[in-house]
């Protein structure tokens, strides 16, 4: 009961072929090819941008913790 038979599917393929027409189908296809390869285009390019580099002196090593002094005066109004 819960699926359909080939008879079903056979109504709703001509169903879409009557309303989309048989050219238009093909279209669409296209269409959504395009989009995919647009995507992954866009995937890619993400990709191959150039990372920033972080400068360190020559103190500074990576996975160093940077301590820095910071004198905090308050001034009386």
């Amino acid at each position: 009961m819960g699926s359909f038979s080939i008879w079903h599917w056979l109504i709703v393929l001509a169903v879409v072929l009557l309303l989309f027409g048989r050219g238009k189908i093909p279209e669409l296809m296209g269409d959504v090819a395009k989009g995919i390869k647009s995507f992954k285009k866009g995937m890619s390019d993400e990709d191959t941008e150039p990372k920033t580099v972080e400068r360190r002196t020559l103190d500074q090593r990576e996975g160093d913790v940077v301590s820095r002094d910071v004198n905090t005066e308050k001034t009386a109004s």
